[in-house]
């Protein structure tokens, strides 16, 4: 039988100082023990590489591809629960010839938000409490990959499981719509306006998501964070804005909404994608009360990817 150094000692023969033998080194001895690795003589695909890599796993991760049988059940059911109201409403319109779809492209994710909640809930702790619980990070620090590699990766792929998410039913709604014969133009109008606001919505929740995992190895206690957030904010703020609306209605129900990331969104595309807001009566910003929402949008997302840059400078260590 060969040893690991290549050498084939006699049967019941001496020990070999300078090696590995099947018998005991004399004493004072040094044993070397030769294990037969080889040095890694193949290319070195660098940080890009390694960068793509980790994008392309958190973003399978995030619907359970890749992972066991009982880790896709939730996120694939949340991805049908998101699909199926816009199916329904495409063979509706289609069978009784409507010339409108029943919900508009940008309103459709704030009327199904509590889907998109839990899907962040679930998938935000587990893109990156895991790394912080089994002290994985470090280790990843350790290659040719930095910091900022790790955060754009993390976010990027967040944000792309969001977007997923919610432009699925957006896709299902437009080609619905071509089906049933509906006037083009609008219908691919309203298309391109129900991406832009999918696709804002997904960098901010992914954002906050994120962030709120970061700070907690326990994926149990970053989900509860992520609901909480999402849940008490948007609930605080509908009060207060229908509390205002009933008494005496005033713009600081505009300015509220500041306060939630879904009305944020909501505030946004009233002012800017021609959508119908969810604001008490419908009275959503104007243009100039818009570009604020716009620059809170941006503020948050940046803060968010600059607070995961700073959180991950002591973990990364």
């Amino acid at each position: 039988m060969s040893t690991p150094s290549g050498t084939v000692p006699p049967p019941g023969g001496p020990a070999n100082p300078g090696g590995v033998g099947p018998g005991v080194p004399a004493a004072g001895a040094t044993q070397i023990h030769n294990i037969g690795y080889r040095k890694y003589d193949g290319p070195r695909l660098g940080r890009s590489y390694a960068m793509r890599s980790l994008y392309t796993q958190s973003l399978r991760g995030a619907f359970g591809l890749g992972r066991s049988a009982k880790s896709k059940v939730l996120p694939m059911i949340l991805f049908a629960v998101m699909c199926l109201p816009a199916a329904l409403v495409v063979a509706v319109a289609v069978v009784t010839h409507a010339k409108n779809l029943g919900v508009g492209y940008t309103r459709y994710a704030i009327l199904l938000q509590a889907v998109i909640g839990l899907f962040l809930a679930a998938q935000a702790p587990q893109s990156v409490s895991r790394d912080l619980r089994f002290r994985t990070v470090p280790l990843y620090f350790s290659r040719p990959i930095e910091r900022r590699d790790y955060v754009l990766a993390k976010f990027g792929a967040m944000s792309s499981a969001l977007f997923v998410l919610t432009v699925a039913p957006v896709v299902i709604l437009y080609i619905g719509a071509l089906l049933a014969k509906m006037d083009f133009g609008d219908q691919t109008k309203g298309f391109g306006q129900g991406l832009v606001s999918v696709a804002v919505l997904s960098l901010l929740f992914g954002g906050i998501g994120l962030v709120l995992a970061a700070f907690t190895p326990r994926r149990g206690f970053g989900v509860a964070a992520v609901i909480a957030t999402l849940v008490i904010s948007y609930g605080a703020v509908s009060t207060l804005q229908a509390i205002i609306w009933a008494g005496e209605p005033s713009s600081a129900i505009t300015w509220i909404g500041l306060f939630s990331p879904i009305t944020l969104i909501d505030g946004l595309q009233t002012a800017f994608l021609g959508a119908h807001s969810a604001f008490p009566g419908g009275v959503g910003p104007g243009a100039g009360a818009g570009v604020v929402y716009l620059l809170v949008i941006a503020g948050l997302v940046a803060g968010s990817y600059g607070v995961l840059m700073r959180r991950y400078r002591k973990v990364g260590l």
